[in-house]
Protein backbone atom coordinates (compact mmCIF):
# COMPACT_ATOMS: atom_id res chain seq x y z
CA UNK A 1 0.00 0.00 0.00
CA UNK A 2 1.43 3.46 -0.97
CA UNK A 3 1.86 6.29 1.53
CA UNK A 4 -0.94 8.18 -0.20
CA UNK A 5 -3.36 5.26 0.16
CA UNK A 6 -2.42 4.80 3.80
CA UNK A 7 -2.98 8.49 4.45
CA UNK A 8 -6.38 8.44 2.76
CA UNK A 9 -7.42 5.35 4.77
CA UNK A 10 -6.46 7.04 8.05
CA UNK A 11 -8.39 10.11 6.97
CA UNK A 12 -11.54 8.02 6.35
CA UNK A 13 -11.27 6.39 9.80
CA UNK A 14 -10.78 9.72 11.52
CA UNK A 15 -13.66 11.15 9.53
CA UNK A 16 -16.03 8.35 10.62
CA UNK A 17 -14.89 8.75 14.26
CA UNK A 18 -15.48 12.49 14.12
CA UNK A 19 -18.94 12.02 12.63
CA UNK A 20 -19.83 9.53 15.37
CA UNK A 21 -18.64 11.95 18.04
CA UNK A 22 -20.80 14.75 16.63
CA UNK A 23 -23.90 12.52 16.64
CA UNK A 24 -23.24 11.45 20.22
CA UNK A 25 -22.84 15.06 21.36
CA UNK A 26 -26.05 16.01 19.59
CA UNK A 27 -27.94 13.21 21.36
CA UNK A 28 -26.52 14.21 24.74
CA UNK A 29 -27.73 17.75 24.22
CA UNK A 30 -31.12 16.69 22.85
CA UNK A 31 -32.07 13.92 25.31
CA UNK A 32 -32.58 16.11 28.41
CA UNK A 33 -34.85 18.36 26.37
CA UNK A 34 -36.73 15.31 25.07
CA UNK A 35 -37.07 13.85 28.55
CA UNK A 36 -38.28 17.16 29.90
CA UNK A 37 -40.68 18.09 27.17
CA UNK A 38 -41.87 14.69 25.87
CA UNK A 39 -41.66 12.33 28.84
CA UNK A 40 -45.39 12.37 29.39
CA UNK A 41 -46.10 11.81 25.72
CA UNK A 42 -43.70 8.86 25.56
CA UNK A 43 -45.17 7.40 28.71
CA UNK A 44 -48.66 7.65 27.29
CA UNK A 45 -47.51 6.09 24.04
CA UNK A 46 -45.80 3.25 25.89
CA UNK A 47 -48.96 2.63 27.91
CA UNK A 48 -51.08 2.71 24.78
CA UNK A 49 -48.73 0.25 23.11
CA UNK A 50 -48.62 -2.07 26.15
CA UNK A 51 -52.37 -2.27 26.56
CA UNK A 52 -53.09 -3.94 23.23
CA UNK A 53 -50.26 -6.45 23.82
CA UNK A 54 -51.59 -7.37 27.25
CA UNK A 55 -55.10 -7.57 25.84
CA UNK A 56 -54.01 -9.85 23.00
CA UNK A 57 -52.11 -12.12 25.36
CA UNK A 58 -55.11 -12.34 27.65
CA UNK A 59 -57.38 -13.14 24.72
CA UNK A 60 -55.03 -15.88 23.58
CA UNK A 61 -54.90 -17.29 27.10
CA UNK A 62 -58.68 -17.26 27.40
CA UNK A 63 -59.05 -18.83 23.97
CA UNK A 64 -56.61 -21.61 24.89
CA UNK A 65 -58.49 -22.17 28.15
CA UNK A 66 -61.82 -22.37 26.31
CA UNK A 67 -60.42 -24.85 23.82
CA UNK A 68 -59.02 -26.96 26.62
CA UNK A 69 -62.33 -26.97 28.45
CA UNK A 70 -64.27 -27.78 25.29
CA UNK A 71 -62.07 -30.69 24.26
CA UNK A 72 -64.13 -33.46 25.95
CA UNK A 73 -67.29 -32.11 24.39
CA UNK A 74 -65.68 -31.78 20.97
CA UNK A 75 -64.61 -35.42 21.27
CA UNK A 76 -68.17 -36.35 22.22
CA UNK A 77 -69.33 -34.65 19.02
CA UNK A 78 -66.62 -36.04 16.72
CA UNK A 79 -65.72 -39.39 18.30
CA UNK A 80 -68.83 -40.51 20.17
CA UNK A 81 -71.98 -39.65 18.24
CA UNK A 82 -70.90 -38.48 14.76
CA UNK A 83 -73.01 -41.15 13.05
CA UNK A 84 -76.31 -40.50 14.83
CA UNK A 85 -76.39 -36.78 15.58
CA UNK A 86 -78.53 -34.78 13.16
CA UNK A 87 -77.36 -31.62 11.41
CA UNK A 88 -79.79 -29.52 13.44
CA UNK A 89 -78.53 -31.02 16.71
CA UNK A 90 -74.92 -30.51 15.69
CA UNK A 91 -75.56 -26.84 14.85
CA UNK A 92 -77.38 -26.30 18.15
CA UNK A 93 -74.60 -27.96 20.15
CA UNK A 94 -71.93 -25.75 18.57
CA UNK A 95 -73.80 -22.63 19.70
CA UNK A 96 -73.67 -23.61 23.39
CA UNK A 97 -71.25 -21.60 25.52
CA UNK A 98 -71.12 -23.27 28.95
CA UNK A 99 -70.39 -26.79 30.16
CA UNK A 100 -73.70 -26.89 32.04
CA UNK A 101 -75.55 -26.21 28.78
CA UNK A 102 -73.54 -28.92 27.02
CA UNK A 103 -74.21 -31.45 29.78
CA UNK A 104 -77.93 -30.70 29.63
CA UNK A 105 -77.86 -31.02 25.84
CA UNK A 106 -76.18 -34.45 26.04
CA UNK A 107 -78.75 -35.67 28.56
CA UNK A 108 -81.59 -34.49 26.32
CA UNK A 109 -79.85 -35.98 23.26
CA UNK A 110 -80.01 -39.48 24.72
CA UNK A 111 -83.46 -38.98 26.23
CA UNK A 112 -84.84 -38.08 22.78
CA UNK A 113 -83.72 -41.53 21.65
CA UNK A 114 -84.92 -43.41 24.71
CA UNK A 115 -87.43 -46.07 23.58
CA UNK A 116 -89.08 -45.73 26.99
CA UNK A 117 -89.06 -41.98 27.64
CA UNK A 118 -88.83 -41.21 31.30
CA UNK A 119 -87.31 -44.58 32.14
CA UNK A 120 -83.98 -44.38 34.01
CA UNK A 121 -82.67 -47.09 31.70
CA UNK A 122 -81.95 -46.08 28.12
CA UNK A 123 -81.67 -49.22 26.01
CA UNK A 124 -80.79 -47.20 22.92
CA UNK A 125 -77.76 -45.60 24.57
CA UNK A 126 -76.55 -48.85 26.11
CA UNK A 127 -76.94 -50.71 22.81
CA UNK A 128 -75.15 -47.92 20.94
CA UNK A 129 -72.05 -48.15 23.12
CA UNK A 130 -72.14 -51.94 23.06
CA UNK A 131 -72.00 -51.74 19.27
CA UNK A 132 -69.00 -49.40 19.41
CA UNK A 133 -67.22 -51.87 21.70
CA UNK A 134 -68.00 -54.71 19.29
CA UNK A 135 -66.82 -52.70 16.28
CA UNK A 136 -63.54 -51.85 18.01
CA UNK A 137 -63.01 -55.50 18.84
CA UNK A 138 -63.80 -56.92 15.39
CA UNK A 139 -63.17 -54.31 12.70
CA UNK A 140 -59.98 -52.49 13.76
CA UNK A 141 -57.35 -52.38 11.00
CA UNK A 142 -54.77 -49.68 11.52
CA UNK A 143 -57.56 -47.41 12.75
CA UNK A 144 -60.09 -48.02 15.55
CA UNK A 145 -62.94 -50.29 14.49
CA UNK A 146 -65.59 -47.62 15.02
CA UNK A 147 -63.95 -45.45 12.35
CA UNK A 148 -64.07 -48.14 9.64
CA UNK A 149 -66.93 -48.48 7.18
CA UNK A 150 -67.98 -51.84 8.58
CA UNK A 151 -67.85 -50.43 12.09
CA UNK A 152 -69.92 -47.42 11.11
CA UNK A 153 -72.64 -49.52 9.46
CA UNK A 154 -72.70 -51.95 12.39
CA UNK A 155 -73.01 -49.11 14.90
CA UNK A 156 -75.82 -47.43 12.97
CA UNK A 157 -77.86 -50.49 11.98
CA UNK A 158 -76.67 -53.38 14.14
CA UNK A 159 -75.62 -56.83 12.91
CA UNK A 160 -76.76 -57.71 9.37
CA UNK A 161 -79.23 -60.54 8.85
CA UNK A 162 -76.76 -62.32 6.56
CA UNK A 163 -73.02 -62.03 5.91
CA UNK A 164 -71.35 -63.54 2.84
CA UNK A 165 -67.67 -63.36 3.84
CA UNK A 166 -64.65 -63.99 1.64
CA UNK A 167 -61.71 -63.17 3.96
CA UNK A 168 -59.08 -64.74 1.70
CA UNK A 169 -58.42 -63.64 -1.87
CA UNK A 170 -59.02 -66.44 -4.32
CA UNK A 171 -61.28 -67.89 -6.97
CA UNK A 172 -64.77 -66.44 -7.18
CA UNK A 173 -67.71 -67.42 -9.38
CA UNK A 174 -69.59 -64.26 -10.28
CA UNK A 175 -73.39 -64.18 -10.10
CA UNK A 176 -75.23 -63.66 -13.38
CA UNK A 177 -76.04 -60.08 -12.37
CA UNK A 178 -72.29 -59.34 -12.54
CA UNK A 179 -71.77 -61.16 -15.84
CA UNK A 180 -70.93 -64.65 -14.61
CA UNK A 181 -67.57 -66.27 -15.21
CA UNK A 182 -64.73 -66.97 -12.83
CA UNK A 183 -62.15 -64.51 -11.49
CA UNK A 184 -59.95 -63.88 -8.46
CA UNK A 185 -60.94 -61.33 -5.86
CA UNK A 186 -59.60 -59.24 -3.05
CA UNK A 187 -61.04 -60.07 0.39
CA UNK A 188 -64.65 -58.82 0.55
CA UNK A 189 -67.89 -59.14 2.47
CA UNK A 190 -71.51 -58.69 1.49
CA UNK A 191 -73.91 -57.67 4.24
CA UNK A 192 -77.64 -58.13 3.75
CA UNK A 193 -80.30 -56.39 5.82
CA UNK A 194 -83.85 -57.59 5.27
CA UNK A 195 -85.17 -54.17 6.20
CA UNK A 196 -83.76 -50.81 7.31
CA UNK A 197 -86.24 -48.21 8.46
CA UNK A 198 -86.30 -45.22 6.11
CA UNK A 199 -84.20 -46.99 3.45
CA UNK A 200 -86.06 -50.09 2.30
CA UNK A 201 -86.06 -53.86 1.98
CA UNK A 202 -83.30 -56.29 1.01
CA UNK A 203 -80.40 -53.87 1.45
CA UNK A 204 -77.08 -55.35 0.27
CA UNK A 205 -73.82 -53.60 1.13
CA UNK A 206 -70.42 -54.70 -0.13
CA UNK A 207 -67.10 -54.06 1.62
CA UNK A 208 -63.78 -54.65 -0.16
CA UNK A 209 -60.21 -54.87 1.15
CA UNK A 210 -58.22 -53.82 -1.92
CA UNK A 211 -55.06 -53.13 0.12
CA UNK A 212 -55.01 -56.62 1.69
CA UNK A 213 -54.45 -55.04 5.13
CA UNK A 214 -57.84 -55.74 6.71
CA UNK A 215 -59.06 -52.25 5.76
CA UNK A 216 -62.49 -53.02 4.26
CA UNK A 217 -64.29 -50.05 2.73
CA UNK A 218 -67.84 -49.74 1.49
CA UNK A 219 -67.96 -49.71 -2.30
CA UNK A 220 -70.56 -48.69 -4.84
CA UNK A 221 -68.82 -50.72 -7.54
CA UNK A 222 -69.23 -54.53 -7.36
CA UNK A 223 -66.36 -54.77 -9.84
CA UNK A 224 -63.89 -53.28 -7.36
CA UNK A 225 -63.35 -56.64 -5.65
CA UNK A 226 -62.10 -58.15 -8.95
CA UNK A 227 -58.33 -58.58 -8.47
CA UNK A 228 -57.91 -59.33 -12.20
CA UNK A 229 -59.81 -56.26 -13.36
CA UNK A 230 -56.73 -54.61 -14.87
CA UNK A 231 -55.13 -57.81 -16.18
CA UNK A 232 -55.82 -58.14 -19.93
CA UNK A 233 -57.55 -61.36 -20.93
CA UNK A 234 -57.90 -62.65 -17.35
CA UNK A 235 -61.01 -63.08 -15.23
CA UNK A 236 -63.39 -62.65 -18.15
CA UNK A 237 -67.15 -62.68 -17.75
CA UNK A 238 -69.22 -65.21 -19.68
CA UNK A 239 -70.28 -62.52 -22.16
CA UNK A 240 -66.66 -61.50 -22.71
CA UNK A 241 -65.58 -65.09 -23.23
CA UNK A 242 -68.32 -65.49 -25.87
CA UNK A 243 -67.38 -62.25 -27.60
CA UNK A 244 -70.74 -60.69 -26.81
CA UNK A 245 -69.41 -57.59 -25.04
CA UNK A 246 -68.11 -55.18 -27.63
CA UNK A 247 -65.37 -57.04 -29.49
CA UNK A 248 -64.88 -59.58 -26.69
CA UNK A 249 -62.72 -57.13 -24.75
CA UNK A 250 -62.80 -56.09 -21.11
CA UNK A 251 -62.59 -52.46 -22.23
CA UNK A 252 -66.37 -52.18 -22.14
CA UNK A 253 -66.23 -52.29 -18.36
CA UNK A 254 -64.15 -49.11 -18.24
CA UNK A 255 -66.43 -47.27 -20.65
CA UNK A 256 -69.51 -47.44 -18.43
CA UNK A 257 -71.01 -44.10 -17.41
CA UNK A 258 -72.46 -45.25 -14.08
CA UNK A 259 -69.18 -45.52 -12.17
CA UNK A 260 -69.11 -49.34 -12.13
CA UNK A 261 -66.50 -51.67 -13.62
CA UNK A 262 -68.59 -54.80 -13.41
CA UNK A 263 -69.39 -56.87 -16.50
CA UNK A 264 -72.73 -56.79 -18.28
CA UNK A 265 -75.31 -59.11 -16.71
CA UNK A 266 -76.28 -62.38 -18.38
CA UNK A 267 -79.40 -61.73 -20.44
CA UNK A 268 -78.62 -58.02 -20.66
CA UNK A 269 -81.19 -56.91 -18.05
CA UNK A 270 -79.68 -55.43 -14.90
CA UNK A 271 -81.53 -55.94 -11.61
CA UNK A 272 -83.02 -52.87 -9.95
CA UNK A 273 -80.35 -52.98 -7.22
CA UNK A 274 -77.68 -52.36 -9.89
CA UNK A 275 -79.43 -49.34 -11.29
CA UNK A 276 -77.23 -46.26 -11.07
CA UNK A 277 -79.83 -44.03 -9.41
CA UNK A 278 -80.97 -46.77 -7.03
CA UNK A 279 -77.40 -47.22 -5.83
CA UNK A 280 -76.79 -43.47 -5.51
CA UNK A 281 -79.98 -43.13 -3.47
CA UNK A 282 -78.94 -46.04 -1.22
CA UNK A 283 -75.47 -44.69 -0.54
CA UNK A 284 -76.82 -41.20 0.08
CA UNK A 285 -79.25 -42.53 2.70
CA UNK A 286 -77.10 -45.20 4.34
CA UNK A 287 -74.80 -42.67 6.02
CA UNK A 288 -77.54 -40.26 7.13
CA UNK A 289 -78.18 -40.17 10.88
CA UNK A 290 -81.26 -42.23 11.79
CA UNK A 291 -84.34 -40.13 12.52
CA UNK A 292 -85.11 -39.21 16.12
CA UNK A 293 -88.41 -40.83 17.02
CA UNK A 294 -88.82 -39.90 20.65
CA UNK A 295 -89.78 -36.49 22.01
CA UNK A 296 -88.00 -34.64 24.79
CA UNK A 297 -88.91 -35.98 28.20
CA UNK A 298 -86.96 -35.88 31.44
CA UNK A 299 -87.45 -38.54 34.08
CA UNK A 300 -87.37 -37.62 37.72
CA UNK A 301 -86.27 -40.62 39.78
CA UNK A 302 -86.22 -40.39 43.56
CA UNK A 303 -85.00 -43.01 45.99
CA UNK A 304 -84.49 -43.40 49.67
CA UNK A 305 -81.53 -45.49 50.65
CA UNK A 306 -81.74 -47.48 53.85
CA UNK A 307 -79.91 -50.50 55.10
CA UNK A 308 -80.60 -53.68 57.01
CA UNK A 309 -79.11 -57.15 57.14
CA UNK A 310 -79.00 -58.28 53.52
CA UNK A 311 -75.38 -58.90 52.49
CA UNK A 312 -74.36 -58.85 48.84
CA UNK A 313 -71.24 -58.50 46.75
CA UNK A 314 -70.45 -56.19 43.85
CA UNK A 315 -67.68 -55.41 41.40
CA UNK A 316 -67.05 -52.90 38.63
CA UNK A 317 -64.97 -53.45 35.51
CA UNK A 318 -63.77 -51.06 32.83
CA UNK A 319 -63.74 -51.71 29.06
CA UNK A 320 -62.76 -48.98 26.60
CA UNK A 321 -65.31 -47.96 23.98
CA UNK A 322 -63.78 -44.66 22.78
CA UNK A 323 -61.24 -42.20 24.18
CA UNK A 324 -64.04 -40.47 26.05
CA UNK A 325 -66.31 -43.39 26.94
CA UNK A 326 -65.65 -46.46 29.06
CA UNK A 327 -68.13 -49.33 29.30
CA UNK A 328 -68.52 -50.02 33.03
CA UNK A 329 -70.22 -53.32 33.86
CA UNK A 330 -71.58 -53.26 37.43
CA UNK A 331 -72.07 -56.84 38.63
CA UNK A 332 -74.09 -57.64 41.77
CA UNK A 333 -74.10 -61.04 43.49
CA UNK A 334 -76.21 -62.39 46.34
CA UNK A 335 -76.25 -65.89 47.82
CA UNK A 336 -79.46 -67.91 47.82
CA UNK A 337 -78.82 -68.66 51.50
CA UNK A 338 -79.18 -64.94 52.31
CA UNK A 339 -82.65 -64.72 50.73
CA UNK A 340 -85.98 -65.91 52.10
CA UNK A 341 -87.73 -68.36 49.79
CA UNK A 342 -91.42 -69.27 50.02
CA UNK A 343 -92.95 -72.54 48.91
CA UNK A 344 -95.52 -71.96 46.16
CA UNK A 345 -97.01 -75.19 44.87
CA UNK A 346 -93.75 -77.10 45.09
CA UNK A 347 -91.60 -74.24 43.82
CA UNK A 348 -89.36 -72.24 46.13
CA UNK A 349 -89.94 -68.61 45.22
CA UNK A 350 -87.95 -65.44 46.03
CA UNK A 351 -88.00 -61.89 44.68
CA UNK A 352 -85.14 -59.43 44.94
CA UNK A 353 -85.38 -55.75 44.00
CA UNK A 354 -82.24 -53.90 42.91
CA UNK A 355 -81.74 -50.16 42.73
CA UNK A 356 -78.57 -48.38 41.69
CA UNK A 357 -77.57 -44.77 41.22
CA UNK A 358 -74.36 -43.26 39.86
CA UNK A 359 -73.54 -39.65 40.68
CA UNK A 360 -70.66 -37.39 39.73
CA UNK A 361 -68.50 -35.71 42.37
CA UNK A 362 -70.63 -32.62 41.91
CA UNK A 363 -73.77 -34.56 42.89
CA UNK A 364 -75.15 -34.79 39.34
CA UNK A 365 -77.08 -38.03 38.72
CA UNK A 366 -75.36 -39.76 35.81
CA UNK A 367 -77.27 -43.04 35.64
CA UNK A 368 -79.91 -44.97 37.58
CA UNK A 369 -81.27 -48.47 37.22
CA UNK A 370 -83.96 -50.59 38.81
CA UNK A 371 -84.51 -54.30 38.36
CA UNK A 372 -86.65 -56.99 39.91
CA UNK A 373 -85.22 -60.53 39.95
CA UNK A 374 -87.51 -63.53 40.37
CA UNK A 375 -85.83 -66.73 41.55
CA UNK A 376 -87.79 -70.00 41.27
CA UNK A 377 -86.26 -73.34 42.25
CA UNK A 378 -88.09 -76.70 42.36
CA UNK A 379 -88.52 -77.80 45.96
CA UNK A 380 -86.67 -81.10 45.51
CA UNK A 381 -83.63 -79.23 44.12
CA UNK A 382 -83.69 -76.37 46.57
CA UNK A 383 -81.51 -78.01 49.23
CA UNK A 384 -78.75 -78.39 46.67
CA UNK A 385 -79.06 -74.80 45.47
CA UNK A 386 -78.39 -73.09 48.80
CA UNK A 387 -74.78 -72.49 47.77
CA UNK A 388 -75.81 -70.96 44.45
CA UNK A 389 -75.66 -67.25 43.74
CA UNK A 390 -77.94 -64.85 41.89
CA UNK A 391 -76.16 -62.42 39.59
CA UNK A 392 -77.27 -59.19 37.94
CA UNK A 393 -75.27 -56.87 35.71
CA UNK A 394 -75.84 -53.32 34.49
CA UNK A 395 -73.62 -52.01 31.66
CA UNK A 396 -73.12 -48.25 31.96
CA UNK A 397 -71.13 -46.10 29.49
CA UNK A 398 -69.22 -43.48 31.48
CA UNK A 399 -66.69 -40.75 30.86
CA UNK A 400 -63.31 -41.11 32.59
CA UNK A 401 -63.46 -39.65 36.08
CA UNK A 402 -64.61 -40.32 39.64
CA UNK A 403 -68.14 -41.32 40.63
CA UNK A 404 -70.15 -42.50 43.60
CA UNK A 405 -72.09 -45.72 43.19
CA UNK A 406 -75.07 -46.24 45.52
CA UNK A 407 -76.68 -49.68 45.62
CA UNK A 408 -79.79 -50.88 47.44
CA UNK A 409 -81.10 -54.47 47.47
CA UNK A 410 -84.36 -55.62 49.03
CA UNK A 411 -85.68 -59.12 49.70
CA UNK A 412 -89.41 -58.79 49.08
CA UNK A 413 -90.32 -61.83 51.17
CA UNK A 414 -88.43 -60.86 54.33
CA UNK A 415 -88.32 -57.11 53.86
CA UNK A 416 -84.61 -57.14 54.60
CA UNK A 417 -82.56 -54.54 52.80
CA UNK A 418 -78.90 -53.96 52.19
CA UNK A 419 -77.12 -50.90 50.85
CA UNK A 420 -73.64 -49.80 49.95
CA UNK A 421 -71.97 -46.63 48.70
CA UNK A 422 -68.60 -46.90 47.02
CA UNK A 423 -66.37 -44.60 45.02
CA UNK A 424 -65.22 -45.72 41.58
CA UNK A 425 -62.59 -44.20 39.31
CA UNK A 426 -63.15 -44.74 35.60
CA UNK A 427 -59.74 -44.80 33.87
CA UNK A 428 -58.79 -42.80 30.80
CA UNK A 429 -57.71 -45.15 27.99
CA UNK A 430 -56.91 -42.45 25.41
CA UNK A 431 -54.16 -43.13 22.89
CA UNK A 432 -51.76 -40.57 24.40
CA UNK A 433 -51.69 -42.59 27.63
CA UNK A 434 -49.52 -45.30 26.03
CA UNK A 435 -50.03 -49.05 26.39
CA UNK A 436 -53.01 -49.79 28.65
CA UNK A 437 -55.29 -52.69 29.57
CA UNK A 438 -58.89 -53.13 30.64
CA UNK A 439 -59.89 -54.83 33.87
CA UNK A 440 -58.74 -58.43 34.15
CA UNK A 441 -62.00 -60.33 34.56
CA UNK A 442 -62.09 -63.82 36.05
CA UNK A 443 -65.36 -65.35 34.90
CA UNK A 444 -67.32 -68.48 35.78
CA UNK A 445 -68.89 -68.36 32.31
CA UNK A 446 -67.15 -67.22 29.13
CA UNK A 447 -68.22 -68.10 25.60
CA UNK A 448 -68.68 -66.61 22.12
CA UNK A 449 -72.18 -65.42 21.31
CA UNK A 450 -74.19 -66.31 18.21
CA UNK A 451 -74.56 -63.49 15.69
CA UNK A 452 -78.15 -62.69 16.65
CA UNK A 453 -77.18 -62.15 20.31
CA UNK A 454 -74.01 -60.12 19.82
CA UNK A 455 -74.01 -56.94 21.88
CA UNK A 456 -77.26 -57.70 23.71
CA UNK A 457 -78.18 -58.82 27.19
CA UNK A 458 -76.34 -59.10 30.46
CA UNK A 459 -72.70 -60.14 30.74
CA UNK A 460 -72.00 -59.17 27.13
CA UNK A 461 -68.77 -57.55 25.94
CA UNK A 462 -68.78 -57.24 22.17
CA UNK A 463 -69.25 -60.76 20.80
CA UNK A 464 -68.41 -62.59 24.03
CA UNK A 465 -70.46 -63.53 27.07
CA UNK A 466 -68.34 -62.81 30.16
CA UNK A 467 -70.01 -63.50 33.52
CA UNK A 468 -67.65 -62.30 36.26
CA UNK A 469 -67.18 -64.18 39.50
CA UNK A 470 -67.75 -61.37 42.00
CA UNK A 471 -65.91 -63.08 44.86
CA UNK A 472 -63.45 -64.92 42.57
CA UNK A 473 -64.31 -68.25 44.21
CA UNK A 474 -64.59 -71.36 42.03
CA UNK A 475 -65.33 -75.04 42.49
CA UNK A 476 -63.45 -77.89 40.79
CA UNK A 477 -66.37 -78.61 38.45
CA UNK A 478 -66.22 -75.06 37.04
CA UNK A 479 -64.09 -73.53 34.29
CA UNK A 480 -61.99 -70.46 34.99
CA UNK A 481 -62.52 -67.84 32.30
CA UNK A 482 -59.99 -65.06 31.69
CA UNK A 483 -60.93 -61.92 29.77
CA UNK A 484 -58.93 -58.76 29.13
CA UNK A 485 -58.42 -56.17 26.40
CA UNK A 486 -55.16 -54.39 25.55
CA UNK A 487 -55.21 -50.89 24.04
CA UNK A 488 -52.96 -48.47 22.14
CA UNK A 489 -50.64 -51.00 20.55
CA UNK A 490 -48.22 -49.50 18.02
CA UNK A 491 -48.52 -50.50 14.37
CA UNK A 492 -45.65 -51.17 12.03
CA UNK A 493 -45.65 -48.56 9.25
CA UNK A 494 -45.27 -51.19 6.53
CA UNK A 495 -47.40 -54.10 7.73
CA UNK A 496 -49.95 -52.03 9.70
CA UNK A 497 -49.72 -54.76 12.33
CA UNK A 498 -48.47 -54.67 15.93
CA UNK A 499 -45.60 -56.67 17.37
CA UNK A 500 -46.48 -57.93 20.83
CA UNK A 501 -45.78 -60.70 23.31
CA UNK A 502 -48.39 -62.02 25.73
CA UNK A 503 -47.44 -64.18 28.70
CA UNK A 504 -49.61 -65.95 31.29
CA UNK A 505 -48.44 -66.81 34.79
CA UNK A 506 -50.27 -68.66 37.56
CA UNK A 507 -48.71 -68.84 41.00
CA UNK A 508 -49.58 -70.31 44.40
CA UNK A 509 -47.91 -69.34 47.66
CA UNK A 510 -45.33 -67.35 45.73
CA UNK A 511 -44.34 -70.31 43.51
CA UNK A 512 -44.92 -70.14 39.77
CA UNK A 513 -46.98 -73.10 38.59
CA UNK A 514 -47.50 -71.95 35.00
CA UNK A 515 -45.49 -69.59 32.80
CA UNK A 516 -46.73 -69.78 29.24
CA UNK A 517 -46.55 -67.48 26.18
CA UNK A 518 -49.51 -66.89 23.91
CA UNK A 519 -49.60 -68.91 20.70
CA UNK A 520 -48.26 -66.59 17.92
CA UNK A 521 -51.15 -67.73 15.70
CA UNK A 522 -53.62 -66.10 18.09
CA UNK A 523 -51.73 -62.78 17.92
CA UNK A 524 -52.36 -62.39 14.19
CA UNK A 525 -55.80 -60.90 14.89
CA UNK A 526 -54.28 -58.05 16.90
CA UNK A 527 -54.48 -54.47 15.73
CA UNK A 528 -54.30 -51.38 17.96
CA UNK A 529 -56.45 -53.45 20.29
CA UNK A 530 -56.06 -57.09 21.30
CA UNK A 531 -58.58 -59.18 23.21
CA UNK A 532 -57.56 -62.05 25.48
CA UNK A 533 -60.12 -64.82 25.98
CA UNK A 534 -58.91 -67.92 27.83
CA UNK A 535 -60.53 -70.88 29.59
CA UNK A 536 -58.98 -73.30 32.08
CA UNK A 537 -60.64 -76.38 33.54
CA UNK A 538 -60.25 -76.59 37.33
CA UNK A 539 -61.00 -80.29 37.72
CA UNK A 540 -57.38 -81.20 38.42
CA UNK A 541 -56.44 -77.99 40.26
CA UNK A 542 -55.85 -78.57 44.01
CA UNK A 543 -57.84 -76.39 46.45
CA UNK A 544 -56.19 -73.16 47.49
CA UNK A 545 -55.60 -69.54 46.57
CA UNK A 546 -53.93 -68.64 43.29
CA UNK A 547 -52.71 -65.55 41.47
CA UNK A 548 -53.02 -65.14 37.72
CA UNK A 549 -50.92 -62.51 35.99
CA UNK A 550 -50.97 -61.42 32.35
CA UNK A 551 -48.02 -59.49 30.96
CA UNK A 552 -48.23 -57.80 27.55
CA UNK A 553 -45.22 -56.25 25.84
CA UNK A 554 -45.43 -53.89 22.86
CA UNK A 555 -42.16 -54.59 21.04
CA UNK A 556 -42.48 -51.44 18.94
CA UNK A 557 -43.15 -49.05 21.82
CA UNK A 558 -40.91 -50.99 24.22
CA UNK A 559 -43.70 -50.79 26.79
CA UNK A 560 -45.13 -53.47 29.09
CA UNK A 561 -48.40 -53.63 30.99
CA UNK A 562 -49.31 -56.15 33.71
CA UNK A 563 -52.66 -57.11 35.16
CA UNK A 564 -53.17 -59.61 37.96
CA UNK A 565 -56.02 -61.07 40.00
CA UNK A 566 -56.42 -63.68 42.71
CA UNK A 567 -58.90 -66.56 42.83
CA UNK A 568 -59.71 -69.44 45.12
CA UNK A 569 -60.55 -73.04 44.29
CA UNK A 570 -62.67 -74.68 46.99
Amino acid sequence: MSKADAFNSRQRVVGRWALGLMVALTLIVYQPIARASGANDDQDKNQETAKPKTSKEEKRRQKALREEMETPYKKWLTDEVPYIITDAERAAFKKLTTDDEREAFIEDFWERRNPNPGSPENEYKEEYYRRIAYANEHYASGIPGWKTDRGRIYIMYGPPDEIDSHPSSGSYERPESEGGGETSTYPFEQWRYRYIDGIGNNIILEFVDTTMTGEYHLTMDPGEKDALLHVPGAGLTMAEQMGMAGQGSKMDRFNRTDGMTVGSPMGGQEPESMNEFTRLDLYAKIFQPPPVKFKDLKAVVTSRISSDMLPFGERTDFIRVTDETVLTPITIQIKYSDLQFQDKDGVMHAVMDIFGELTSLGGHIVHTFEQGMVLDVPEHEFQFDQSHRALYQENVPLKPGRYKLSLVLKDDNSGHMGSEEIGITVPNFSEDKGLMASSLILADQIMPLPTNLVGTGEFTIGGTKVRPSVDDVFTPDQTLGIYMQVYNLSLDEKTKKPSLDVRYEIAKDGKTLLDQPEDPKNLKSASQQYTIVKKMALKSVPPGKYTVQIRITDNLKKQTVNQSATFQVL
